[in-house]
């Protein structure tokens, strides 16, 4: 059966073949760690996870990279503002690396606690200064970066199409833009691939431009061509990244290698609050250690995740996460129910509804279709351990833990 993908780049949803054989190499852009993640990063996370899933279900072997960004994240996506890391030790008094540290543990005691997987490469920004300083030298060195008294800038000039991710009209906003931000960039548009550092500075690194530090953009393009190589299969992120991030990450590896480095972009849309945007003005940016103060685990969340096709927006309400909570406890009550059942299921029976389950789950990862099958099997009168063996085979890719579905409801 093929798996389909809806591909950014193409705008289409479209039958996956890996690049090379049964192996398929991906990247993701992972946190920046100067606070915790919240639960509209975490849906992007849960898409990662039901990706990963989904390929291993289908046979396919993974090399998947996901960067931590712990240097060069400034504040704008524009190049404007403080490096969000310097900005967070200056707050909380501590070294930048210590709030990378801190903030990357709880990182990943969340991934667990949603049982995400991990990727089987994690990249920090700060081990792989070398490999982006070499990465800007061959921009440079290609005509595709120029100096500036602030840093190295990509000219976007140089590339026969700029954006192709989005469906911006670079030439119209280009023709009404505020060329006064910066007076020595050639471009409105052109954007820091590394940035030479004020005195004052703690992250810097030696450089040909002197004391610097890696523009946010740089990171993925030079960790995934050291961990994938210059092309690779699916490359996923959130929405929010394509009109900037990846555009400009295209833009560099284009300069540096001639190639766009993934066939294949992927982008869950936004999680919503109540309807509207989450804002720390707001004070409705919720974490998961929040969640859990309120009764809701982070399963519950995840599952609630599963009620909205990944491309589709998400409106998060406590209605709607406590929902998810109850119903997570019925699936895990309707799982041991047929767990104990005594009753055996016709083979046919149990090919039709992993049959209906596999066409859900590879057209382009439709959860909510795959969860109503689950529910059926889960509601079915005839309560069989057949069942709950092809449940848990389904769980493999929901990943809910429903071989410990009696340890939850014990406790």
């Amino acid at each position: 059966m093929d798996l389909k993908l809806f591909n950014t780049l193409t705008k289409t949803e479209e039958v996956f073949r890996p690049l090379e054989g049964n192996a398929v190499r991906m990247y993701t852009c992972g946190p920046t760690v100067y606070s915790y993640a919240h639960i509209g990063n975490f849906r992007a996370y849960v898409f990662m996870d039901n990706l990963r899933r989904v390929l291993k279900y289908n046979g396919y072997e993974l090399k998947h990279v996901m960067n931590i960004t712990d240097v060069g994240h400034l504040e704008s996506d524009a190049d404007e503002g403080e490096d969000k890391m310097e900005k967070a030790a200056r707050k909380e008094n501590k070294d930048p690396y210590e709030i990378a540290a801190h903030y990357t543990q709880a990182f990943f005691k969340d991934m667990e606690e949603l049982n995400i997987g991990k990727p089987e490469v994690v990249a920090k920004a700060t081990d792989h200064i070398k490999e982006m300083l070499e990465f800007v030298k061959i921009l440079v060195q290609k005509g595709y970066a120029y100096e500036t008294s602030k840093g190295i800038y990509f000219d976007i000039s140089k590339l026969d199409k700029y954006p192709v991710l989005s469906n911006r009209n670079i030439d119209e906003q280009i023709a009404g833009a505020r060329v006064d931000v910066d007076e020595e960039k050639k471009n409105p548009y052109d954007f820091a691939v590394w940035i030479k550092a004020p005195k004052n500075h703690i992250m810097k690194w030696d450089s040909p431009w002197g004391l610097s530090y890696p523009g946010w953009h740089l990171e993925c393009s030079a960790m995934g061509r050291k961990y994938l190589g210059d092309t690779f299969d699916i490359h996923t992120g959130g929405i929010d990244h394509i009109p900037t991030h990846h555009e400009n990450e295209i833009a560099q590896s284009k300069g540096c290698t001639g190639n766009i480095p993934a066939k294949t972009w992927m982008h869950v849309e936004f999680l919503q609050v109540d309807g509207g945007k989450m804002s720390k003005s707001l004070g409705n940016v919720y974490t998961i250690n929040e969640l859990k103060e309120k009764g809701i685990e982070p399963l519950a969340f995840k599952l609630f995740c599963y009620t909205a096709h990944y491309r589709t927006k998400l409106n998060f309400t406590f209605d709607g996460v406590t929902s998810a909570q109850k119903a997570l406890n019925r699936l895990r009550q309707g799982y041991v129910k047929h767990l104990e059942g005594t009753e055996i299921v016709e083979e046919d029976k149990l090919q039709e509804y992993e049959k209906r389950f596999n066409e859900a789950i590879n057209s382009d990862l439709n959860m909510p279709l795959a969860m109503s099958i689950i529910w059926e099997i889960v509601r079915n009168e005839v309560k069989s351990p057949d069942f709950a063996k092809l449940l848990l085979k389904m769980d493999s890719v929901i990943g809910l833990d429903l071989e410990n579905a009696k340890k939850y409801l014990e406790s």
